[in-house]
């Protein structure tokens, strides 16, 4: 396939081929993690750029070691400490990246939209979103369709249930985006307080309760619950949350025998989902985390015409 993508921004446009050619893709960089010397020198001599505004482990870490093993040189670039902290404006901060000779910059920004304009600023370099406010999280969509569908071979015809905190979940937008391409059925659960208005329009059905959401479920995805929201009043304390919403071994039992239990991170224990379940044998959370390295690496090395020795 002659891959078009030059950036990461969102996945609206993604075509069911394409996202099957990526998670193809993504089993041969997991496979390279396997061997011995697990570095290749496919991007050498381009420069990547993290440029992450808001905290991040996993993300921030999962680009960071797919990057270097690929071989490209990489910047970590913190917003703090930096002339950002200084006043200045995205846009310079842009330029000045690309005038440093960036072939790529990875940006995490608590603004809706901010990897789009930086797309827009920068001529040459490729964009990846690592998060941008509540609107988008691509790369970490893509990493959970691969694990399910490493998993399953085939998400035609799947089910997959969405836990939580929808409405503030740049996870859960692409989530739906790419398990819909992929044929899956999604239904969202949660407090009505918590749901986007336009549930409707985004083609997902809305269960307020879990274990009825849940029936016939291959893959149960809890969202985590930000500790801020049960401060102003979304739902009434966390307790209450973990009781009507958490994952427990009971709510688990009525999805469908085996079925996959997932969660962005970091997890809050008896908040989102109880230990039992999440460090129980049908968890893939820990595999997400892998998934992570293995689908940004084949996303760099795609979008960077990267080549193989």
């Amino acid at each position: 396939m002659d891959w078009k993508h030059r950036h990461v921004l969102d996945l609206k446009d993604w075509t069911r081929d394409e996202i099957l050619f990526l998670l193809g893709q993504a089993k041969n960089m997991d496979d390279l993690m396997d061997r011995p010397i697990r570095k290749v020198p496919a991007l050498r001599g381009k420069l990547v750029v993290n440029l992450f505004f808001e905290a991040s482990t996993r993300t921030r870490v999962s680009f960071e070691l797919a990057e270097k093993m690929l071989s490209a040189d990489v910047v970590n670039w913190s917003a703090s400490g930096s002339s950002v902290g200084k006043g200045e404006t995205l846009r310079d901060t842009a330029w000045t990246l690309e005038a440093m000779g960036a072939d790529a910059v990875v940006i995490r920004h608590g603004s809706v939209g901010s990897a789009h304009y930086l797309s827009k600023k920068l001529h040459r370099a490729s964009v990846f979103n690592g998060g941008d406010g509540a609107y988008s999280h691509p790369t970490q969509a893509l990493l959970d369709a691969y694990t399910a569908w490493k998993h399953f071979s085939s998400l035609e015809g799947r089910k997959l249930a969405i836990i939580g905190d929808v409405l503030h979940s740049r996870v859960a937008r692409s989530d739906v985006q790419v398990f819909k391409e992929l044929g899956c059925e999604v239904v969202l659960s949660g407090p009505e307080t918590l749901m986007p208005l336009d549930v409707a329009a985004m083609g997902v059905a809305y269960e307020p309760d879990p274990r009825r959401a849940v029936k016939g479920a291959d893959m149960v995805y809890l969202l985590r619950i930000q500790r801020e929201r049960q401060e102003e009043g979304l739902f009434p304390s966390l307790d209450e949350y973990y009781l009507r919403y958490g994952a427990d071994e009971d709510l688990v039992a009525r999805a469908e025998k085996g079925a996959l239990v997932m969660h962005p991170g970091p997890i809050n224990r008896r908040v989102e989902i109880d230990s039992a379940v999440a460090d129980g044998s049908q968890s893939r959370i820990l595999q997400q985390v892998r998934s992570g390295v293995a689908v940004r690496m084949a996303l760099l090395y795609l979008c960077l015409g990267g080549v193989m020795a």
